[in-house]
């Protein structure tokens, strides 16, 4: 597969990923989990059908430690027993916070109720910017048919 498009050849394109990027890397210093935020990244990835930040959020996760029958589990998180609330909280928010269209109401008080039990505001807040931001990768990477497979760990992080 070749991709329609490379956003870091065009001038435009590769000017808006570098400050996408730039806003990923802030998120370094988040007090949420480094675990959570890769369960996060690699679900709302899952969902948006893009295989290469599937592969990145993947690879990442397992380098940091994540297990493979955490990351395998991820897509089906509601039925498995090896999450923690505060993740299953987190995942959640990611879900609803990415399918937006199909819940007329966004995310429900219920959902971010759920995720304030276990995030403080400034998690919460990184949490948002997080989502927003793996979904809007998503969508450039799915838009231009990226190809997948050839992350490597600490390529982009």
């Amino acid at each position: 597969m070749e991709a329609r498009l490379n956003p870091m050849t065009s001038p435009v394109a590769a000017k808006a990923m570098k400050h996408l990027i730039a806003a990923h890397k802030a998120l370094a210093e988040s007090a949420v989990p480094p675990a959570t935020r890769e369960l996060v990244m690699l679900r709302a990835s899952q969902i948006n059908g893009c295989s290469g930040c599937v592969d990145m959020h993947t690879k990442e996760a397992a380098a940091a430690g994540e297990t493979a029958v955490r990351l395998n589990l991820v897509a089906a998180w509601r039925e498995a027993t090896v999450f923690t609330e505060a993740e299953r909280a987190a995942l959640e928010l990611a879900e609803e916070g990415t399918r937006l269209a199909d819940a007329a109401g966004g995310v429900s008080d219920e959902v971010w109720a759920n995720a304030a039990k276990h995030y403080d505001e400034d998690q919460l807040a990184d949490l948002v910017v997080q989502i927003a931001l793996i979904n809007a990768f998503n969508r450039g990477n799915v838009i231009t048919q990226q190809p997948a497979g050839h992350y490597r760990v600490g390529q982009v992080h």
